[in-house]
């Protein structure tokens, strides 16, 4: 579960890593019995209070791009932010409604910083990840300057450790008055990370401030959803999060719809996690990027395989859908017909199916019968190799 900006800078404060101070808003009736005229802004949702102006207003949204959106602005005095809170509640970026604005001090930046804990497939541990070119795409950063990232395997037994930190500082040529702040703040991080057993927690930008100061900007944490059972103080939040639309929708249907990549330009759907990770996998490896899948669970009839594949080409960024199926409950012949029910949402574009198990003959019959962009293939590495030859071709 992504937690929004505002519950990941409450977590930092309990953690002591230090963030700029905040309140967050969530309807105008609040706002107007916190904010008077020719005053600071004051509340204590997350750190007590914000005591000089000018500040930023950001939406509280599940969604990159919110700077370009209008989801980030900035307020000189109070009245200010009475109009820009007036226009962003209840608004919508990319279909999400904004139900709380988060209200932060305008930081005096001097340099800006990235520093993630992780979970790393190749190595089995959690992963420190540490750049000084914060405040930007940390992919982007790893693609075009490699170097200027450091990633540093954690033992889950010993933990952080003093001399990791030294590292980073000896690496980027840090100041060395910034080793045992930033020490602390990685411990915490890190600590943070086991706790609540996290994915993913990151400060991007952290930042030194005109005061010297390290400082936590913004942040992202992702807990895994199987343990949210041993947090009930997340899952008392997880009602507020204002997720993807989609995801909504596709609940209703109780599908597990998930957002991959604003860039990606391939949809998924299969059944089960195991399957649509892996066809993921072997999609990322061939350098191409999945822009959102679908696990339609087990059993899926015509009718709900129809509604799926509806769900998953709304999005307009889909130009290509893999189907990737295993049927034993779900059956081939199901699958395939609810593909045919949905020709009207494929249209023109290309659909790559691969069918095994219940009634596969039955289904791979239906699918022969469909229009030429319907490729049916034998493997999952045969459709991923279909879908190179159609961005390569």
């Amino acid at each position: 579960m992504k937690l929004l900006e505002y519950k990941s800078q409450e977590l930092f404060y309990d953690y002591n890593i230090p963030s700029n101070k905040g309140l967050v808003i969530d309807s105008l009736e609040d706002l107007e019995d916190t904010l008077q005229d020719d005053e600071p802004v004051r509340g204590n949702d997350i750190t007590a209070k914000i005591e000089n102006y000018p500040v930023v207003v950001k939406a509280q949204v599940q969604t990159g791009g919110r700077g370009k959106a209008g989801g980030i602005q900035f307020a000189e005095n109070a009245e200010e932010v009475k109009e820009i809170s007036r226009n962003l509640l209840g608004s919508e970026i990319k279909g999400l409604e904004i139900k709380k604005l988060l209200v932060v001090d305008m930081i005096d930046v001097k340099k800006e910083w990235y520093l993630s804990v992780t979970l790393d497939r190749k190595s089995k541990t959690p992963l420190l990840i540490f750049s000084t070119e914060g405040g930007v795409d940390i992919e982007e950063t790893a693609h075009q300057t490699p170097e200027k990232i450091a990633k540093i395997p954690i033992n889950p037994m010993m933990g952080i450790k003093d001399y990791m930190i030294r590292y980073l500082v000896n690496y980027f040529n840090i100041d060395p008055k910034y080793l045992k702040p930033l020490y602390e703040i990685v411990k915490n991080l890190y600590t943070l990370f086991k706790e609540y057993d996290c994915l993913l927690t990151e400060i991007n930008p952290l930042v030194i401030d005109g005061e010297g100061n390290l400082l936590a900007v913004d942040g992202k944490i992702d807990i895994d959803d199987n343990s949210l059972f041993r947090h009930d103080d997340i899952l008392k939040f997880r009602d507020e999060l204002t997720e993807d639309a989609k995801v909504i929708e596709a609940r209703e249907y109780d599908f597990l719809y998930i957002p991959i990549r604003d860039e990606g330009n391939i949809g998924v759907i299969s059944n089960g996690s195991g399957m649509i990770m892996s066809s993921i996998d072997l999609i990322t490896k061939k350098g191409m990027e999945v822009s959102c899948a679908l696990d339609l669970g087990g059993g899926a009839t015509a009718e709900r395989v129809k509604e799926a594949i509806k769900i998953v080409l709304e999005n307009e960024d889909v130009e290509l859908l893999l189907i990737n199926i295993f049927g034993g409950i779900t059956r081939c012949d199901e699958i395939a017909r609810g593909l045919e029910m949905a020709a009207d949402a494929v249209g023109d574009k290309k659909v790559i199916i691969r069918v095994e198990g219940t009634n596969k003959e039955a289904g791979l019959e239906i699918i022969h019968n469909m229009k030429d962009t319907v490729i049916s293939v034998d493997s999952i590495l045969e459709g991923v190799d279909a879908l190179y030859e159609h961005f390569s071709g």
